[in-house]
């Protein structure tokens, strides 16, 4: 039996999908070289600069701009 710890649920997407936190502090968005935010409920990695949301697929970031979804007025709320 395995026991989920803090770090674990921190890092924990849609549908299960974690993201290790040491990966999320190397991790830039690769069109602005610029900083990243984890949204949990959305399973995505935010580019606040580039307006682009990089989904997570089986605690794997996609890091492709092709494969990101605008955020432009997207208001955060889920």
């Amino acid at each position: 039996m395995s026991v989920d710890t803090p770090e674990d649920k921190a890092t924990e997407g849609k549908a299960g999908a974690r993201v290790d936190p040491k990966l999320l502090e190397i991790l830039v968005c690769p069109l602005t070289k610029g900083p990243l935010r984890y949204d949990a409920q959305r399973g995505e990695l935010i580019s606040e600069r580039a307006g682009l949301a990089y989904p997570i697929r089986d605690g794997i970031p996609i890091m492709l701009v092709d494969e990101a979804r605008s955020v432009d007025g997207d208001s955060g709320a889920a």
